[in-house]
């Protein structure tokens, strides 16, 4: 098999590159598909996947129409090298999804249990806003777990821990898509929103409580016991970290 970067590789390392070094800052707007094909010497479908994959990275905002506020908008920048990497590897080829789960239940009941030791410092005021968003019949099941995918994040921003927070912006696209085709293998949607967001309450409710055991248990739980209910058949069991979630991971 080929070893060959695909084109459309080569325009996200070069978008990412002028992210970094600051050519592009938050608020700017991407050139349009036309002018940064003519620049990079590539058919335009090749700028589109790109652009596509540095949506999925929470880099950039789309919007259709006309105007100030149309097009490709940038809204964050890389936080490092490290996360660039693990991005671009989400995004070629991707990880076996037993093995994201995996990742995420160590991670994860971490930073649960760290947010709960620390109490009041946190700050976990962009993860209550995102429950409340959540709240909404009206989302779809894409709209629901884009936000679910950034509540999770910000749990592991909120923590403190830049290293965590980056693998987990990593991540997320590959968990978006993972938690996404498990939806649509999902006899009734609306159920698992209303368990899901009921999940949601009960780990911020054990950190509120300093509960740093409980809030462990619960995020292990939340996370194993979707990918158990919406896993494809031949998925019997959820992958299991090599700690218990009342352990400290740290």
């Amino acid at each position: 098999m080929s070893t060959e970067p695909k084109a459309w590789e080569g325009v996200l390392a070069r978008i990412e590159e002028r992210l970094v070094d600051g050519r592009l800052r938050p608020g700017d707007h991407l050139p349009p598909e036309r002018t940064l094909a003519a620049e990079f010497g590539v058919a335009r479908s090749s700028v589109r996947e790109a652009v596509r994959v540095l949506e999925a990275m929470g880099l950039i905002r789309t919007q259709t129409g006309s105007g100030p506020t149309s097009g490709a908008i940038i809204i964050a920048r890389p936080l490092g090298g490290m996360q660039a990497l693990m991005r671009l590897q989400v995004a070629a080829s991707g990880f076996p999804v037993a093995d994201v789960v995996s990742t995420r239940l160590l991670l994860e009941s971490s930073v649960a249990g760290e947010l709960a030791e620390r109490g009041s410092e946190v700050d976990l005021d962009e993860a209550h806003q995102l429950l409340d968003a959540m709240d909404d019949p009206a989302l779809t099941a894409a709209e629901f777990l884009a936000l679910d995918a950034q509540f999770h994040l910000a749990l592991a921003e909120a923590a403190g821990n830049a290293v965590v927070a980056t693998m987990m912006a990593g991540l997320r696209s590959s968990i978006e898509g993972y938690v996404l085709a498990g939806a649509a293998r999902l006899p009734e949607w609306e159920a698992m929103a209303a368990r899901l967001r009921t999940e949601h309450r009960a780990v911020m409710a054990a950190i509120a409580d300093g509960d740093a055991a409980g809030a462990r248990t619960r995020i292990h739980d939340h996370i194993s016991g979707y990918y158990r209910d919406a896993a494809p058949a031949s998925a019997v069991t959820a992958p299991s970290p090599s700690v218990s979630p009342s352990t400290d991971a740290r």
